[in-house]
């Protein structure tokens, strides 16, 4: 290229310029670049999410964005998706028999790994001896992460949802993301307002995933005491009409869309165009199990002067 082009009209080169490749491929000829989103303090973190007209729409990649060779909740497969796009990375967290945080969706060892039986079963000792296993069912040479481990890796490089699962205790998750300074990047996932409000009163500073899909639910989190500020609205996993994604981003809120599971499936069968569509009717978020291919798709609906830009690198 000729003329250098900064932001975002770099990314859209690098999508529309680049081979069309397999995400199967060997990482050896996949570029070197990753794209990051680097907040440092509280005030950005809050200013990244406050919704503007000039946002940039994004994706999340689902339980960190598996693909073939790739499993899910895997600090390599978070730095595979980050050498395609820059992206939300979404992750579980578990418990183990001798109370260490691990990466893991399941109740139990075996889809993910090498092993079997119940993750809080074992201590971390032995499920740090096992490999993971993706999606294929294919065993990798990866390890099963700590949540230590996310969020140290993490810090300049992305931003988290974190998905905590029933057993672990809200206390040891809001423990280490102080001990990490992750506030301005990890954000907790909430499944109902009385877990919203617990994760605030434990940590008033952070951001939280709260399930707002119509205007019942966006009422009660009005009188929860939780700031608006603090909130980043999953809609649900179909999608809402226009008029409610507007009344969101009336206040500040953006928007997350849950594309994972039959919307994808739609993209599949009718064309990547779909989440083309979904952006334009108001989601400013994409949750995925496509991110890659969903990134391609929404990345010319990025405004050229966008005042986000500033945290892409």
């Amino acid at each position: 290229m000729k003329n250098k082009i900064y932001g975002l009209l770099m990314l859209m080169l690098l999508f529309s310029c680049k081979k069309e490749v397999s995400v199967t491929q060997n990482e050896d000829s996949i570029s070197n670049v990753q794209h990051k989103i680097l907040l440092s303090t509280v005030a950005e973190v809050r200013d990244f999410y406050t919704w503007t007209f000039d946002r940039i729409p994004m994706v999340s990649a689902h339980r960190g964005g598996p693909y073939p060779g790739f499993p899910e909740n895997a600090i390599e497969t978070f730095e595979h998706i980050l050498k395609h796009t820059p992206s939300i990375i979404e992750f579980d967290v578990a418990l183990t028999k001798d109370s260490v945080l691990v990466l893991m969706h399941d109740n139990t060892l075996d889809r993910t790994t090498s092993g079997k039986g119940k993750v809080i079963d074992h201590t971390f000792e032995e499920i740090r001896e096992l490999f993971l296993v993706d999606n294929q069912g294919n065993e990798t040479s990866f390890r099963v992460p700590t949540l230590d481990d996310a969020l140290a890796w993490g810090k300049g490089k992305t931003l988290f949802t974190v998905d905590i699962k029933r057993e672990v205790p809200f206390e040891m998750v809001v423990d280490a993301i102080k001990r990490y300074q992750a506030e301005p990047y990890a954000a907790v996932i909430t499944y109902s307002v009385e877990a919203a409000k617990k994760m605030h009163r434990l940590h008033p500073e952070l951001m939280l995933s709260v399930t707002i899909r119509n205007e019942e639910e966006l009422q009660r989190f009005e009188e929860s005491g939780i700031p608006v500020d603090r909130w980043i609205a999953f809609t649900g996993t179909s999608e809402r009409p226009k008029e409610f994604n507007e009344l969101l981003h009336e206040k500040g809120v953006f928007t997350i869309l849950g594309v994972l599971g039959n919307l994808d499936r739609s993209a599949i069968a009718r064309g990547d165009q779909i989440y083309v569509e979904f952006v334009e009717y108001g989601a400013d978020i994409l949750a995925t199990d496509r991110p890659i291919e969903a990134a391609k798709a929404i990345v010319g609906l990025s405004p050229e002067n966008s005042s986000k830009l500033k945290y892409f690198r």
